[in-house]
């Protein structure tokens, strides 16, 4: 965040090619205002029944436009179950994949 805090929130995340984690966010967000300013971020995902079991990867983010309407048609596709995103045209701005190297990954579990 602006004051230097974590800005922390539920995503979705793919992990599809394996060198990076993806979330997806919308232009003019505080995510992509905050990837810009300092794009050092992580992010954990728990598994829900062992919360014990984890990954949590770190890098420095990558922001992009490219392949933003396909990428949150598949992110709804494996979390909702439909055919594509359901909030087409209702976001602030474009969808934006944020893209996190995995630079620095811990598992357990």
């Amino acid at each position: 965040m602006p004051d230097g805090t974590p800005h922390v929130t539920p995503v979705w995340v793919d992990h599809g090619d394996r060198e990076y984690v993806s979330v997806n966010t919308a232009r003019g967000r505080q995510k992509v205002r905050n990837v810009r300013r300092s794009p050092k971020v992580g992010v954990s995902v728990l598994d829900s029944p062992d919360p014990y079991r984890y990954v949590s990867v770190r890098g420095e983010a990558e922001l992009t436009e490219e392949g933003a309407t396909e990428h949150i048609d598949e992110l709804a596709r494996r979390y909702f179950d439909g055919d594509e995103y359901p909030h087409h045209g209702e976001e602030s701005g474009p969808r934006v994949p944020v893209k996190i190297p995995a630079e620095n990954v811990t598992t357990s579990g």
